[in-house]
C-alpha cells in the first residue's frame, strides 16, 4: 500500500554520487536559487514529492536520501545527524553549491541544525519542520522501544516504500533508531551554539508533536536571531501532510523573503 508521505513517483531526476564510502542518491528539480530538501528518519526524497512540483517553481530542488535511507547506502551501518549533515556539505561541494536554503524534516531539520552552526555562512535561510536541539526523555522512550510492528501504519507504509533495499534496509533503520536514545552528543544544541546561526529561520512544528513538546521549537527560536516561529494547532509529528496546513505557500513566502532584501 502505498504511503501518502512517500508516494510512488517515477522520476528520471535521480543521481547517485560517490561520496566518501557511501553512494548517495539525489533528485534535482526546476531552476533557480538552490534549495536543499532532507527527509525524516526512515524517509527518503520521496517524501518531497507532494512539494516538489510547487516548489521547483521558483527553486532549484536538492532532494537528498541521506545515509542509509532510500536508495543511499551506508557501509558503516550508524547514523547520526553530524555525519549526515557532513555528507549533505561533501554533496553540495560536488555540485558546486556554495550558498544555498534548506528545508527539513525532523530528522532532516536536526542535520541542518549541525549544518547551519558548523559553517553557517553557507546557509542564506532555512525551515525547520518539527526538530529539535536536543532529544527529551519522551522522545528517547520512544527510540529505545521502536519497532516494525509497533509503528503506526502509515509510518510502516512509508518505511516499506522508501527502503530500496528491502526488509534488510528496515531492520538496520530501525536499529539505528534504537541506537539514537542513549546518544547525548549528537543532538546537544546550547542556546548559545544555537545563537551562532546567520541563516534566516522558519521553525515549524505542531503542537500535539508526541516526540518533541512545543517548549523545544520555542527554545530554538528564541535562540536563534530573528528566528519566526509557526506553531500548527492539533498538529502531530511533521504536520506539514495535513491539507488544511498551508505549508508550501507559507514556506515560499518565507524563503522568497530574501530575495526582496
Amino acid at each position: 500500500m502505498e504511503s501518502k508521505y512517500a508516494p510512488r513517483q517515477i522520476t528520471a531526476c535521480g543521481h547517485t554520487v560517490r561520496i566518501n564510502n557511501i553512494e548517495m542518491y539525489y533528485e534535482e528539480y526546476g531552476v533557480g536559487n538552490p534549495l536543499v530538501l532532507l527527509h525524516g528518519f526512515g524517509g527518503c526524497s520521496q517524501n518531497w514529492h507532494p512539494f516538489t512540483s510547487t516548489l521547483s517553481e521558483r527553486h532549484r530542488l536538492i532532494v537528498v536520501d541521506l545515509r542509509g535511507h532510500g536508495y543511499s547506502t551506508n557501509p558503516e551501518n550508524r547514523f547520526t545527524h553530524r555525519d549526515a549533515a557532513s555528507d549533505v556539505f561533501l554533496l553540495l561541494e560536488k555540485l558546486g553549491i556554495d550558498r544555498f536554503s534548506a528545508m527539513g524534516m525532523s530528522t532532516g531539520g536536526m542535520a541542518l541544525l549541525h549544518m547551519a552552526t558548523s559553517q553557517p555562512q553557507r546557509i542564506e535561510s532555512m525551515v525547520l519542520i518539527s526538530a529539535a536541539s536536543y532529544f527529551p526523555d519522551q522522545a528517547r522512550a520512544i527510540m529505545r522501544r521502536a519497532s516494525f510492528g509497533t509503528m503506526p501504519q502509515q509510518v510502516q507504509e512509508m518505511y516499506r516504500e522508501c527502503a530500496k533495499r528491502g526488509d534488510e534496509q528496515i531492520r538496520q533503520l530501525i536499529a539505528q533508531f534504537n541506537a539514537l536514545h542513549d546518544n547525548y552528543d549528537d543532538m546537544n544544541f546550547t542556546a548559545q551554539c544555537l545563537s551562532t546561526i546567520t541563516a534566516r529561520t522558519l521553525v515549524v512544528h505542531g503542537d500535539r508533536d508526541n516526540f518533541f513538546p512545543v517548549e523545544i521549537p520555542v527554545s530554538i527560536c528564541r535562540s536563534i536571531p530573528n528566528a519566526e516561529l509557526w506553531i500548527i494547532p492539533g498538529g502531530d509529528h511533521v504536520p506539514i501532510y495535513d491539507s488544511t496546513v498551508p505549508f508550501t505557500s507559507t514556506a515560499l513566502r518565507f524563503l522568497d523573503e530574501q530575495g526582496r532584501k
